[in-house]
């Protein structure tokens, strides 16, 4: 289970390095922009799946704050795995 762990942690940061120096050039709402993209769309279920896995955040602050500014949305909030008819 350690080694799972480890091994999910490398890959996720890995790529949160990567969208964290993207998002650090810009002040914009959303990824892409002031409107939310396919970007977005994919970026939220990668936080919400590295908070559930215990990924440490504290390096992406950008990240951060893009999936919140999503998650104030209804479509997003209204995706949200907890929000789903088969979650117990």
């Amino acid at each position: 289970e350690e080694q799972v762990q480890r091994w999910y942690c490398n890959w996720v940061e890995r790529s949160f390095r990567a969208i964290e120096q993207v998002l650090a050039g810009q002040q914009q709402a959303f990824c892409l922009g002031d409107q939310p993209s396919l970007a977005d769309v994919c970026l939220v279920p990668q936080v919400y799946n590295a908070d559930r896995f215990k990924v440490p955040m504290a390096a992406y602050p950008n990240i951060r704050r893009v999936a919140q500014q999503c998650n104030t949305l209804e479509a997003f909030a209204a995706a949200a795995p907890e929000r789903q008819p088969d979650a117990g």
